[in-house]
């Protein structure tokens, strides 16, 4: 099977959030289910995210889509497999590569924190891989094909084995964000003791000199304009949720702080995560859809990445991942920050359930919600069940 991608790939890097470890999960995975890879030279998948004025975007949709129907029609596969916003769809190109016999499957994985419905964009495609539980009722609604699959996620075979406690951790690795803060915040209120360890962007230096971004120099005019226009985006509660909030990002106190660290190098990643005493996922995220002290959540990337590195992983509960999961034998879930103190004594007294929920864990997210057995998933859909019809 011949899989063409358009996965966000790049030769260049930047500055927009991190995207380039999807190729490299997605491109190993495809090896590893026996799959073949093929993409076109030359299109760069990622510049499609970065800010440019619309006559730039509909250059860059123009050239890199017309140059990828011209290479499958060179170069046909059997799939067309795509990590693409709304805003870099091209209809009539997926219209003509449809044409050609080849059905197109998209993944997108920040539907509840983007949006409020299914982007009419989707509708185009064969088949929209859908990781998150909240946003199925969107496609069921649209009437739009899709798929419930986990994150596609892929561990080098190395770092496959189960590994030893080497610390009594409580480890958390991910960038800093205002939930995230609170959490934590609210967690070493409740036991200041607690050995908890932040690793990550944005933890440390906080409000030193330079820290901070530059404003733009905009005019008075401008400003207006551009509020108008974010509370039209947003609507007017989570506008005002915005205005109130304002400010509330900066600093850690000193409890948290001296608890924090700088992001870890990749060896390092992937040890405090398999070989600390306790693994953390925290599920909640910024939203001025919601307020501040009832967050939404959806399960990430982390609740598929720590269990296949054999952590013991205590995650927050999000819609689905009993799915996912035999809580209490695979993964440990909490809700608030009581639980996740309440969860955190209980496993530390616990070895012997830690040594569970790593062997379990591991397994299941190895055996059933790695990228091999999506792949099989997909064309097991597109290809035996159109059969049958």
């Amino acid at each position: 099977m011949k899989i063409f991608l358009s996965f966000l790939q790049s030769e260049h890097k930047y500055p927009i959030p991190a995207y380039d470890f999807w190729e490299h999960y997605i491109k190993n995975g495809i090896e590893e289910a026996g799959h073949e890879w093929t993409e076109c030279p030359g299109a760069d998948w990622a510049l499609g995210l970065v800010p440019k004025s619309k006559a730039e975007h509909l250059k860059w949709k123009q050239d890199t889509w017309g140059k990828t129907v011209d290479w499958l029609k060179k170069n046909p596969a059997d799939l067309f497999l795509s990590y693409l916003y709304p805003d870099q769809v091209d209809t009539s190109a997926i219209k003509e590569i449809q044409k050609a016999g080849i059905p197109c499957v998209n993944f997108f994985c920040d539907h509840v924190r983007q949006f409020d419905k299914v982007p009419a964009e989707y509708e185009i495609f064969t088949l929209n891989w859908v990781p998150e539980f909240k946003a199925l009722s969107w496609y069921q609604k649209a009437g739009y094909p899709y798929i419930n699959l986990p994150m596609p996620m892929w561990v080098d075979p190395k770092y496959r084995v189960l590994k030893e406690e080497t610390n009594k951790e409580v480890t958390f690795i991910g960038s800093k964000d205002i939930q995230r803060k609170l959490l934590f915040e609210q967690l070493t209120a409740l036991d200041p003791d607690i050995p908890l360890a932040v690793y990550g962007n944005g933890w440390k230096n906080e409000g030193s000199p330079g820290s901070e971004p530059v404003a733009p120099n905009y005019t008075l005019g401008k400003k207006v304009i551009f509020n108008l226009n974010l509370m039209k985006q947003l609507g007017p509660i989570p506008y005002l949720r915005k205005i109130k909030y304002r400010g509330i990002h900066t600093g850690v106190n000193s409890i948290l702080g001296a608890k924090t660290h700088e992001p870890p190098t990749f060896e390092q990643y992937n040890s405090l995560t398999a070989e600390s005493m306790i693994t953390l996922g925290v599920n909640r995220y910024p939203s001025f859809k919601f307020p501040l002290q009832y967050p939404g959540t959806y399960s990430r990337l982390r609740d598929i990445e720590a269990p296949m590195l054999g952590a013991c992983y205590l995650t927050e509960w999000a819609d689905g991942i009993d799915q996912l999961y035999d809580i209490g034998n695979e993964v440990a879930i909490y809700r608030t920050a009581e639980e996740l103190s309440e969860k955190i004594k209980e496993l530390q007294t616990q070895p012997g359930k830690r040594r569970e929920l790593k062997i379990n864990g591991q397994r299941r997210a190895l055996q059933q919600h790695s990228i091999p057995c999506s792949i099989n998933k997909l064309l097991s859909v597109l290809f035996i069940e159109s059969q049958s019809i």
